[in-house]
């Protein structure tokens, strides 16, 4: 099985946020993406605290993937220095997780 991996990503706006996440998963580059709106976010951003109302997305993709999301990703985020972090799925259930390998195979050995 192809290792599964969940990508972390913040938006500043639920359009912004959906318009990334619908093109990720037509372009194939992830299976699904889960948006989470009102995050609030404290950081410090060139030497100030800033604060900020926030999307979340989960990305559901491969880690064969990850390059080409990274790229989507950075191609369209308005930051200057997008977040995208990007974690291995250890377990899960093995039906699921075939489905996201499936899922991101197309347009990829086409």
């Amino acid at each position: 099985m192809e290792q599964s991996i969940l990508v972390l990503t913040n938006m500043p706006d639920a359009s912004t946020a959906e318009g990334l996440a619908r093109h990720l998963v037509e372009q194939g580059l992830a299976a699904c993406v889960n948006r989470l709106p009102g995050v609030q976010s404290i950081y410090r951003w060139q030497g100030e605290i800033e604060e900020a109302s926030e999307v979340t997305l989960l990305i559901k993709t491969t880690k064969r993937r990850y390059a080409e999301l990274e790229a989507a990703i950075k191609a369209l985020h308005p930051y200057q220095v997008p977040e995208i972090i990007a974690l291995s799925i250890v377990e899960g259930l093995p039906q699921y997780l075939d489905w996201i390998t499936r899922e991101t195979k197309k347009n990829v050995d086409a």
